[in-house]
C-alpha cells in the first residue's frame, strides 16, 4: 500500500513540474511571424504586453486570473515585490518556480505587468 501511495505522489509531483517547466531546450528558431500569420486573429503576445505573455507563459501554473493555478497567486504580488525583484524571481526563479521561463524585454514587460497588480 506504501508502494502504491508513494507511486502516486511521485506521478502527481512530476505532473506538476512538466506543467510549469522548462523550455531550456530550444534552439534557435526565427520566430518572426509570416503576414498572413500576422493577420490571423490568433492572440500572440508582443514583446511589451504583459498581460499577453502572462497569459502565455505563466497562467498554467498561477491561473488566468492570477489567482486559480496550483502556484502562489499574483493578483496582490506588487504589493509585496517591487518591479525588479519581480523581473529576477521570473528569470532566476524561486522556491518550486524554475527560471528561465522568460528573459529580456519579455521578463521586463511582465514584472512591469504585476508590479501594478496591488
Amino acid at each position: 500500500m506504501k508502494k502504491l501511495l508513494y507511486g502516486l505522489v511521485c506521478i502527481a509531483f512530476l505532473g506538476f513540474l512538466t506543467a510549469c517547466g522548462g523550455g531550456d531546450n530550444e534552439t534557435e528558431q526565427d520566430t518572426t511571424p509570416t503576414e498572413e500569420q500576422a493577420g490571423d486573429e490568433q492572440q500572440t503576445a508582443d514583446a511589451g504586453d504583459g498581460d499577453a505573455l502572462y497569459q502565455q507563459n505563466c497562467s498554467s501554473c498561477h491561473g488566468g486570473d492570477l489567482k486559480s493555478g496550483g502556484a502562489p497567486d499574483l493578483d496582490k504580488v506588487g504589493s509585496k515585490y517591487s518591479k525588479d525583484e519581480i523581473e529576477e524571481i521570473i528569470v532566476n526563479g524561486k522556491g518550486g518556480m524554475p527560471g528561465g521561463i522568460l528573459t529580456g524585454e519579455d521578463a521586463d514587460a511582465v514584472a512591469s505587468w504585476l508590479a501594478e497588480k496591488k
